[in-house]
């Protein structure tokens, strides 16, 4: 009998193991543009934010139980008064965020770099509104909160250093000197600091080298917050640029925040990219998760060798995996959803969104993609290498120099369009066209009848290819493009491809519109 009893105990300990603690997990937690994370936690919740640059609104916010899967709760900026986007240049705008818990309340940190710089917004619930913007003085970019008790310390990178201030992160007024406390490891552009204390050191974390292929996560120590620092012998403690990963599908490692869960365990959040198409990245900068031993009065050390993997075979917390994510709408909500982003400040009244209709309708306005400014423009970004996304639309009240349609956008001076337009002849036809820097072609014009046309885009390793339909079956192949002139190593600039749908016009004044009935993303890998 009491052999019965220990057969059972093993068993039922076993099983409480294997069905509460995960075993791997695959990399990127966020994929996408969703660069330069940062995370807090508070009680056994996950916080994280990334930066957003020219796209509106600013700083998605995600929540997890588990580091694994993330659930996007909302945004911090979601006002044009917290965020002046306002004819910013391509990759301008709010840089690298940090997000910390204080004593009941939420901050969140960033830099408007085409305004007036670094500011603080804060809030008691982070997926409801946050509060206005607090300026501070210290410049520099990717500025951080450290909290020990009712001191509030400040981080940043002006004059490629480390500088730290005591700030009150209410009012923002600067309560001490900038003092320069490390310049990192003599890698180019030492940046992304944070503050962490453990067993009475605090430990400095920045990024160095460029948020490139030769990206690395430094650290170093010291009794006193103000240093001096010792740098950590083995840094940098995460990177890429070595020879044990140059055939990593993982490049650009960088740019970190740590965390320390519930059951002791310490986590990396990190950003990196996914080359494709030889070396060149399209989607953006990405959220990935690496676990970290931290023994006593040790160097942190990150996945075991400093490199980490898209399938990860590690222990994991508890998982608690969320509702299958839907990346398709028939625009029969009340609301878009958190994904969707207009460029810069949005003019909100040339937006309709009828739930009850199924249907998003666009007024075009002579504000087009190649502007410097908020055209008629809302996207999602890509995710996935490889994926398809289709819309069912139809333009009214169309002149010539009116169009609308499906785009796939890097930038105002990178990306391809597929349109309907109405031509002088009164016919309507469908525009294969791109721009590339100062490149702009027609690749291909069909007729179309009147009534919806479904348009389509697949994305692969070396090709988006572009197709139509008339009756949402049978699509007809129009031609591809090549991926790599949507890349950063084309372009340069620090964001990814969106898939968006839009409504523009060559002429001051229009009354046309389109309207879009559905957006599917169907990821294939």
């Amino acid at each position: 009998m009491r052999s019965r009893k220990i057969i059972l105990f093993i068993f039922l300990s076993t099983f409480f193991i294997y069905t509460t603690y995960g075993q791997g997990y695959k990399n990127p937690v966020i994929p996408g543009f969703h660069p330069d994370p940062s995370i807090c936690k508070v009680g056994d919740d996950f916080y994280l934010v990334n930066s957003s640059f020219e796209f509106f609104p600013g700083v998605p916010i995600f929540h997890s139980k588990d580091l694994i899967n993330w659930e996007q709760i909302g945004h911090c900026l979601t006002r044009p008064s917290q965020v002046n986007l306002e004819k910013i240049g391509a990759s301008g705008g709010i840089y690298a965020p940090t997000i910390r818990y204080n004593n009941g309340t939420f901050y969140m940190i960033t830099t408007n770099v085409s305004g007036k710089g670094n500011f603080i917004v804060h809030t008691k619930n982070p997926a409801g509104e946050w509060s206005e913007p607090i300026w501070l003085e210290q410049k520099g970019i990717d500025p951080s909160l450290y909290f020990e008790g009712n001191t509030c310390y400040l981080t940043s990178n002006p004059d490629n250093c480390i500088y730290l201030s005591e700030i009150n992160p209410i009012t923002g007024k600067q309560l001490s000197p900038s003092k320069a406390i490390w310049t990192g490891t003599g890698g180019r552009y030492p940046e992304g600091p944070h503050i962490y204390k453990k067993d009475g050191l605090y430990y400095l974390l920045i990024s160095e080298g460029g948020t490139e292929y030769g990206h690395k996560v430094t650290i170093a120590r010291s009794k006193n917050i103000d240093g001096p620092y010792e740098s950590n012998p083995a840094n940098p403690i995460l990177t890429h640029i070595n020879k044990d990963a140059q055939m990593n599908p993982i490049q650009g490692t960088g740019h970190a925040d740590l965390t320390q869960a519930n059951d002791g365990s310490w986590w990396m959040v990190c950003l990196a990219f996914r080359p494709q198409s030889g070396l060149h990245h399209v989607l953006g900068r990405e959220t990935y998760l690496a676990p970290v031993k931290w023994d006593k009065n040790a160097w942190p050390v990150v996945n075991g060798n400093g490199i980490i993997h898209l399938n990860m075979k590690v222990p994991t917390l508890p998982l608690q995996p969320l509702k299958k994510p839907t990346y398709s709408t028939n625009f029969n909500e009340d609301t878009l959803g958190f994904e969707w982003n207009y460029l810069r400040n949005p003019t909100l009244k040339n937006y309709l969104l009828n739930s009850k209709k199924g249907y998003l309708r666009l007024k075009a306005t002579p504000i087009l993609l190649d502007a410097v400014d908020s055209p008629t423009f809302l996207g999602r970004r890509q995710e996935h290498i490889e994926f398809t996304t289709t819309t069912k639309m139809d333009l009214f009240n169309a002149k010539n120099g009116d169009e609308a349609g499906l785009t796939v956008y890097r930038n105002n001076t990178a990306h391809y369009k597929l349109s309907l337009k109405q031509n002088s002849t009164g016919k309507r036809v469908l525009v294969l066209s791109y721009r590339l820097g100062e490149l702009s072609h027609n690749i291909s014009k069909i007729n179309i009848p009147k009534g919806s046309v479904y348009l389509q885009v697949k994305g692969e390793n070396d090709f988006y290819s572009f197709a139509y339909s008339t009756n949402g079956k049978e699509f007809e192949f129009i031609d591809k493009l090549d991926v790599r002139y949507l890349s950063s190593e084309t372009n340069g600039g620090f964001t990814g491809v969106y898939l968006g749908l839009f409504a523009t016009s060559i002429n001051k004044t229009t009354n046309a519109y389109a309207d879009f009935n559905t957006f599917n993303y169907i990821p294939e890998n």
